[in-house]
């Protein structure tokens, strides 16, 4: 603990104890000041983890929960939780004179942060030497049990079929056999509170999206997305996916980190309604925005239309259909094609941006 004594009052004990846990300014500095079965606590306001607001948590017994990734730390020592004691906030010594609550800022403990492996998706992207990878990933949503004739799958394994023809290695990616959660909105509580890897992955080892991440930032050098037509739109899955894959994009906002560089994408897109146009453009916007690139033609697409909701004979025509089985091999090439000239190149896509103009960057005004 730190020698001599700055004690500052903070406020009226009366008021302050009439919430368990609040953020309160000492000076300039911000404290997370509890108050429970009598007594005051303050701790820094700054969790170890990512820099949360401890003093907008809540407590669970006499532990401190950060709201944005609900690391636990005492409300009066700023130790870790059990287990994890190491992993301490700066504690403040509190004392109560004349109805008024005073801390000692000079009397504060130190804070520690215990060294934690690194997730394994935190690796630096570099690309491995090897044979082209192209990674497909289906969207349909059905059930595992009962399965049933998906026509974007379809075309999607034969476009993985024709790469694998060209000597490409390949991986196809099924979410609808993958368990992993929804987005639970992290970037809602605070730009910062969206990391990389995505907080949900860090925190649960049995969330499966980490194969989405695998391949996308550190495998494949090209990547086709499959879906269907939904009500006008991409599938369920397929925005939960896109909802989860925020991170990567957020690595720019956040580290200015660019995450995907030198890789390709491309889109197979299938429906008993139309508005493919539609469709594309938003798969489009969305991986530009994660900075994937594009062949010539990056997508295919087939729709019976509005005035057909016969998907029984919709069925027939893409199982059937030669043209739309040639249109995915063309795909495949366009893509693979592009990921190898740029795999020639030798030249990296930048790992930094220039931020004017770019997502939650305001603007200098002279």
């Amino acid at each position: 603990m730190a020698e001599g004594e700055d004690w500052v009052d903070i406020g009226i004990a009366e008021d302050l104890s009439q919430l368990p846990v609040q953020r309160v300014l000492a000076r300039r500095l911000p404290l997370a000041v509890s108050f429970k079965d009598g007594r005051f606590g303050a701790v820094s306001n700054v969790c170890n983890h990512a820099g949360g607001p401890l003093g907008e948590g809540a407590l669970d017994g006499d532990y401190l929960v950060c709201p944005w990734h609900h690391w636990k730390f005492h409300r009066c020592t700023g130790l870790g939780e059990p287990g994890f004691e190491e992993d301490c906030v700066p504690s403040f010594p509190v004392k109560i004179e004349a109805g008024r609550v005073l801390v000692n800022l000079a009397a504060a403990t130190a804070r520690n942060r215990k060294p934690h492996p690194p997730h394994p998706l935190e690796r630096e992207p570099e690309r491995a030497p090897g044979k082209l990878r192209l990674a497909g990933i289906a969207t349909t949503v059905m059930d595992e049990a009962y399965p049933r004739f998906s026509g974007s799958d379809h075309l999607l394994r034969h476009a993985l079929e024709a790469a694998a023809a060209k000597g490409a290695e390949t991986q196809l990616i099924e979410l609808n056999a993958l368990k992993f959660r929804a987005c639970e909105g992290y970037y809602s509580k605070s730009a910062q509170a969206c990391t990389w890897p995505c907080s949900i992955t860090q925190m649960d080892e049995s969330d499966q999206m980490d194969r989405v991440y695998e391949a996308l930032v550190h495998w494949a050098d090209a990547v086709i997305v499959s879906t269907p037509i939904r009500w006008g739109a991409a599938s369920s899955l397929y925005f939960k996916m896109a909802e989860r894959l925020n991170c990567v994009q957020n690595a720019i906002t956040t580290r200015n980190k660019v995450l995907i560089r030198n890789k390709v994408a491309g889109f197979i897109i299938v429906g008993g309604q139309d508005n493919i146009q539609a469709v594309a453009g938003q798969m489009l916007g969305f991986f530009a925005e994660l900075g994937f690139l594009f062949p010539q033609f990056p997508y295919i697409a087939h729709s019976r239309g509005w005035s057909h909701e016969d998907m029984e004979h919709n069925v027939e025509v893409v199982r059937e259909s030669d043209e739309l089985k040639m249109g995915a091999a063309e795909l495949v090439e366009r893509c693979l094609d592009f990921a190898q000239r740029l795999i020639d190149s030798h030249e990296m896509t930048p790992g930094h941006i220039m931020r004017g103009g770019r997502k939650a960057h305001p603007l200098d005004m002279e």
